[in-house]
Formats: structure tokens, C-alpha cells, sequence
């Protein structure tokens, strides 16, 4: 296909003649940068995530949680959940968003091993990425038969089974109230992976 050019032809000489003379004419008084001789290592890059241990844990995580671990919890209830060592502080701080919210995963519409499935691979990203606070949302209910939460105790007992949950509470009416909880996971110093 032929290309038409309508716009008058200058001269390749002339052209480049004034626009190198016009750029000299803008830097006429610039000096050149000094160059540093050292090399500047302010940016420390991220730790290399192990694949092999990541591998390790998310197979021992997904084996180690049952289904049969009822955690009793009464309908309607402001429901929690604090490990063994962990103040009631804590879980204060945590319902009042002490901590904001790093990571949502919401669960609506998943099945029960759908759902425990994406539970363990966000808590697994979670981690990784050194999060403390995030919100599981599991839903109210209200499209389910009974109108009752169908996993609601299920994440409950999933949550209370992993060692890297501190704690766990209901969430704010306006983060999700009874059908979101907020998760205070384990820092990465107590977890042991930082020196």
C-alpha cells in the first residue's frame, strides 16, 4: 500500500543544521553529572521465597485440618476465638480495627472443599507476604437452606486448627457483621522466619 505524503519537502541538511544549532543554543550552560564511584545499595530486594518448604507447608496444612473439629458457636452469637497466651487486649484491638485489613476472601457461593480449598491458599499468600490482618467473608446465610450459615462454623474450626491464627473475631457491622470474620494472623518474627 502506497503511503501519501502532502506535507512540503524540506531539506534533510538545513533540518538537521538548525536543530542541532538550536539544541546547543538550550544547553550552552549544562555541565555534565559527576559520576559517583560507589554504587548505591539503598533498595534491599525482597527474601527469596523457599518453593520447596512453601510446598512442604501448604501439603501439611491441607492435611492437618479437619472437618470434625466442631467449634461451638449459638446462633446470633458475636461469635470468637483467641489461642491460648493471647490477651483479651488482643482481641479487643482486633474487633475495633486496630489493624486494618490487609487481604479480604470471600466465600460466597463455594462449596464446603471449594471453600476451605481457597481458605488455605489465602491464609497460605497471606503469610507470605507477612500479612497480619485479614477478613474471610463465609456469608449469613440467607441464600441457603434453613437461611442459616452454612460455613460459617466450618471456617470458624478450619481458622482455630492453624497454628498462624492468633485470633479471630466477628467483623464490624460495616465490614460484613455476622457474615465476615477478621483473622489476626501470626507475625513473621514469632513465626521464626525472621533473624
Amino acid at each position: 500500500m502506497k503511503r501519501y505524503d502532502d506535507r512540503p519537502s524540506i531539506s534533510s541538511a538545513s533540518t538537521d543544521s538548525e536543530d542541532t544549532a538550536a539544541f546547543r543554543d538550550a544547553v550552552k550552560g549544562v555541565s555534565p553529572l559527576a559520576i559517583p564511584d560507589k554504587v548505591d545499595h539503598s533498595q534491599r530486594r525482597p527474601r527469596p521465597i523457599p518453593q520447596q518448604k512453601v510446598q512442604q507447608a501448604q501439603s501439611t496444612k491441607i492435611d492437618s485440618i479437619s472437618d470434625y473439629i466442631p467449634l461451638e458457636i449459638e446462633a446470633g452469637d458475636a461469635w470468637s476465638f483467641m489461642r491460648p497466651g493471647v490477651s483479651r487486649q488482643t482481641l479487643r484491638k482486633l474487633r475495633r480495627g486496630y489493624w486494618g485489613i490487609q487481604a479480604r476472601l470471600d466465600l460466597h457461593g463455594s462449596t464446603r472443599d471449594q471453600a476451605r480449598r481457597e481458605l488455605e491458599e489465602f491464609l497460605n499468600r497471606s503469610r507470605e507476604r507477612e500479612y497480619r490482618c485479614v477478613q474471610v467473608i463465609h456469608g449469613k446465610g440467607l441464600n441457603s437452606k434453613g437461611h442459616e450459615p452454612v460455613l460459617k462454623t466450618r471456617v470458624g474450626s478450619w481458622l482455630a486448627q492453624l497454628d498462624d491464627v492468633l485470633a479471630f473475631c466477628q467483623a464490624m457491622p460495616e465490614e460484613g457483621g455476622s457474615g465476615a470474620v477478621m483473622v489476626l494472623l501470626r507475625g513473621a518474627a514469632s513465626r521464626g522466619t525472621k533473624e
